[in-house]
């Protein structure tokens, strides 16, 4: 089992024949996700090979998807281009659109974000590394070789982070690792992932990685406290970073009293989530409570 992500899943690439879109595309064929198609009105009607495979370039997401029956898009465009690209897959009634691109304006983010959820797409990122289900498929830029399959459900705020704690319980493994993104609006939440890995009937435990700047940890604590009856364990970054500083992350800065590292993690433990100190740390925990 898996959330969001299965081996079935038939993913087109918007920005497949640039530069970042090829790499990664390359690497997610490599890691068994079945990439059906690019998608560049520029471009249409060619193919582009990876390796052993060609795939064919379609002029639009509804194109794309009535010719392969495409149920996920992983969205490689440049920020000015990000709003339309979301837009259009939505408009094409894609069910999951995976945000990987940096850099996109508030507003524009605000815009495809609300129109994706009137339209029943749901959104992951933008700024994000995708999602991973290992040894079935994988949408974004997260590594595919660092973790296997096993028991435990990731989502993360931070991509560095996912990529660590999928390397540090590599011989537990997950069932599936979603990276959220740090911007400020997103479009999946932790409470989002939490719920889905709740109802899976695989996912034996739940890795939740946070960090400064806002309330969604906060919001999550309680969505634990009376929603989850897993074992949670937690990270929070930033209990160094000076109140006032972006850091990182677009969404990562510290007002006040608002969105510290500590009230975060005082919030979560009220909830009965065990936090870590360090990434290491957090480790060890969940090693803890799967072999208790």
């Amino acid at each position: 089992m898996a959330i969001y992500l299965t081996k079935e899943s038939k993913v087109l690439v918007q920005g497949m024949t640039g530069a970042e879109g090829m790499k990664h595309t390359r690497r997610m064929l490599a890691a068994g996700t079945n990439v059906v198609g690019g998608v560049n009105p520029r471009k249409a009607g060619r193919s582009v090979d990876f390796d052993d495979r060609a795939v064919p370039v379609f002029g639009s997401v509804a194109e794309g998807m009535a010719a392969t029956g495409a149920d996920v898009t992983v969205v490689f465009v440049p920020p000015a281009f990000a709003k339309a690209a979301v837009t259009e897959a939505a408009d094409a009634g894609i069910p999951l659109a995976v945000v990987i691109t940096e850099g996109i304006p508030v507003h524009d983010a605000v815009a495809f974000q609300a129109h994706a959820a009137a339209r029943g797409t749901r959104v992951i990122g933008p700024n994000c590394p995708g999602l991973i289900t290992p040894g079935q498929s994988n949408a974004g830029i997260i590594p595919a070789d660092i973790t296997r399959s096993g028991r435990v459900g990731l989502v993360s705020k931070s991509g560095t982070l996912t990529y660590q704690l999928m390397y540090e319980l590599r011989d537990i493994g997950f069932t599936t690792c979603v990276g959220i993104g740090g911007d400020p609006v997103i479009g999946t939440t932790h409470i989002d992932c939490l719920a889905a890995f709740q109802d899976d009937p695989d996912t034996e435990l739940i890795v939740l990685i946070g960090e400064i700047g806002g309330d969604a940890e906060e919001r999550a604590a309680a969505y634990v406290r009376d929603h989850v009856t897993k074992p949670v364990v937690a990270y929070i970054a930033g209990f160094t970073a000076p109140e006032g500083k972006t850091m990182g992350h677009a969404g990562a800065i510290v007002s006040g009293s608002s969105g510290t590292a500590r009230a975060k993690k005082e919030a979560l433990e009220a909830a009965g989530v065990a936090v870590g100190s360090t990434p290491t740390e957090t480790a060890r925990l969940v090693l803890d409570r799967l072999t208790d």
